[in-house]
This record gives C-alpha cells, sequence and structure tokens, in this order.
C-alpha cells in the first residue's frame, strides 16, 4: 500500500525514552515528511496529563495516522487512544529495547523504519486490558517486574543497563504462591514470574512466549517455575532459542481471560512500565482492538 498524498500524522514523541532519542529527531522526520509528501505535528511528551493533551491533539489537528516515537511505553499511551479514533498507529523504535518494534520486525534504524512507508499495511492486532491498564506487549509480575523497577530508578538506559539489573537480581530469586483463575478454571503454582503475555519476546530477542500470536483472540500465562541457579544459564539458552516450552521450569497456559491473587501483593510492570504492587490482577482480551503499520511483507 501507497502512503496517500498530504496524509496528516500526528507524531507522539518522547526524547526521553531510551539512549537513542537525540537531536536528529526533527532533521529526520522534517526529511521523510518531504520524501513521502505528509504532513505533520509533533507532541512532546512531557510528566503531565499525556493521555489528555495527546486527545485534545488529535480533536485540533485531526490526523490520518499518529507515530508512537519511543519505547514500548510509550507506544502503550498511544494504544490507549488510537482506538478511540479508529487511527493506525506507526511505530518509530526510539526506546532502550523496542520489544514491540522487534516483535513486528520493524528496522531498529530510525530511517529504515520510516520507509515502511513505502509500501505497508494496516494490521489490527490485540490488545490486553490488565486492570484498569492497557497492554500491547508484554506485563509481568515477579522477576522480570522488579527488574524493571530497578532500571526505572537507575538514571542510565540501555541493553547493558538492564542486564546488570537482571544478574543482581538473580541472586534474591524467590518464588512465590499464586492463585490463578483462567477461563473459569482454578489452578496454583508456585512461580518466580508470570508474564502476561501478548507478544512474543522481550527486546533483548528472548522469547518467553514461543506459542504468542498478537491477532488470535488470546493471551499465554507464562509461568517460570523456581529453578536452581545452575540452570539460570540453559534457561537463558532456551528463551533465545524460542524454544522455552521444552523446560521443566516452564509452563504456557493460553486463554482469554484470567485472574492472579497474591495475599501479600505483587509487583506489576505493564510494557515496560512499573504500575506497583497489587495483590489481584485481572486481565482480559480486546481481540483486534489496535491498528498498526507495517511493513508490506512481514
Amino acid at each position: 500500500m501507497k502512503l496517500p498524498e498530504n496524509s496528516a500524522f500526528l507524531v507522539v514523541y518522547n526524547a526521553r525514552s531510551g539512549a537513542r532519542a537525540d537531536e536528529h529527531f526533527d532533521r529526520l522526520l522534517e526529511e521523510k515528511s518531504h520524501q513521502y509528501n505528509f504532513r505533520f505535528k509533533v507532541y512532546r511528551m512531557g510528566n503531565d496529563e499525556c493521555e489528555k493533551h495527546i486527545r485534545q491533539e488529535i480533536e485540533n489537528f485531526k490526523p490520518d495516522f499518529l507515530i508512537a516515537a519511543g519505547g514500548d511505553g510509550t507506544l502503550n499511551i498511544v494504544a490507549k487512544i488510537a482506538p478511540d479514533f479508529d487511527l493506525p498507529v506507526m511505530i518509530l523504535p526510539y526506546g532502550s529495547a523496542n520489544g514491540m518494534a522487534r516483535e513486528l520486525a520493524i528496522p531498529n534504524q530510525i530511517a529504515a523504519a520510516y520507509d515502511i512507508l513505502a509500501d505497508y499495511k494496516i494490521k489490527p492486532i490485540d490488545l490486553l486490558q490488565i486492570n484498569c491498564f492497557t497492554c500491547v506487549h508484554l506485563a509481568d509480575v515477579g522477576l522480570n517486574a522488579r527488574i524493571v523497577k530497578r532500571f526505572e530508578q537507575d538514571p542510565r538506559r540501555g541493553l547493558s543497563t538492564y542486564a546488570r539489573h537482571l544478574w543482581r537480581e538473580i541472586f534474591l530469586i524467590r518464588s512465590k504462591r499464586f492463585q490463578i483463575v483462567y477461563d473459569g478454571k482454578p489452578i496454583k503454582r508456585k512461580a518466580v514470574s508470570i508474564t502476561f503475555a501478548n507478544a512474543s519476546k522481550y527486546g533483548t530477542g528472548a522469547v518467553i512466549n514461543p506459542t504468542g500470536i498478537i491477532d488470535d483472540g488470546k493471551f499465554e500465562l507464562c509461568i517460570v517455575k523456581r529453578f536452581p541457579l545452575l540452570k539460570i544459564f540453559s534457561l537463558a539458552f532456551k528463551m533465545f532459542r524460542g524454544n522455552l516450552q521444552t523446560s521443566e521450569y516452564f509452563e504456557v497456559i493460553s486463554c482469554r481471560s484470567a485472574k492472579i491473587t497474591h495475599k501479600k501483593g505483587m509487583v506489576l510492570q505493564v510494557d515496560g512500565e512499573v504500575i506497583g504492587r497489587i495483590r489481584q490482577i485481572e486481565i482480559s482480551i480486546q481481540p483486534l482492538a489496535l491498528k498498526l503499520l507495517l511493513p508490506a511483507v512481514s
């Protein structure tokens, strides 16, 4: 599909989302707008009421497309809003890890990501509703959520910072008892972490959800059970090979709704943003709720 001439793009830009956000943003946007003949307006995210301001910008500018220029957290904010206006969203991976961009085969090089406009398709994907929060990519409780909390408090960004916090957290691993009800079926599990997965992989390329499909009307509960520390490298190897389901310390459950309960509460992160400690989490699927602008061949 070719971009209609004089299309209007509202660009939601988070300059603080990762180490890649830099002074070249404006120059490249201007260059690509001339190359593909589109109009644009930039909304630069601040600290307060971003969602309200983005909605106001849409009402005033009346764009044909939205661009989420940031990481998974930026995409998350845009994904809450876009379905209400039936607007397709393009992803520019300016974040630290850019998990959803990796999932969707969007080039990590920003200029190449823009060049999707030369030949694109619009693909609807599912969204998750987690309590009152929207999730596009992955959410979890346990090990990774604690790493994300450490990462969020660190002024440094990038994969090396994430890896450093992962290494520190490994030695503090504790399993917790969870009560789970999925599609009306009650079970109990002891787990190090539970991921609520719409997609399949983290921005690092590690595959936490080997069976994940983003438009099948289902999501997965990916349960990592307590494992001996010596198994950490074996598990990591399986994750990067995409066959974690072969591990005895891993379980995946595909469902359309779930409720997770922990009596003392658990730290929840959604699309890389720490929500806080929560005792009960309810998850449901919103089939084909978000339209994404993707490479025509993907």
